[in-house]
């Protein structure tokens, strides 16, 4: 994984962290993305934070 396109996602719900890789040419919004997050263990919002 290039470590350029590493974005840090953080949990609306329950502040946990993720990272994942975005296309920052093709995306120009900050990411916005349902995931499983292991705290609440539901889909929650993810949100693009800094690193």
């Amino acid at each position: 994984m290039s470590q350029k396109h590493l974005v840090k996602i953080k949990s609306t719900a329950t502040g946990h962290i993720r990272y994942t890789t975005r296309n920052k040419k093709s995306v120009a919004d900050k990411l916005e993305l349902k995931k499983h997050d292991p705290i609440s263990r539901k889909h929650e919002i993810y949100k693009e934070t800094k690193k």
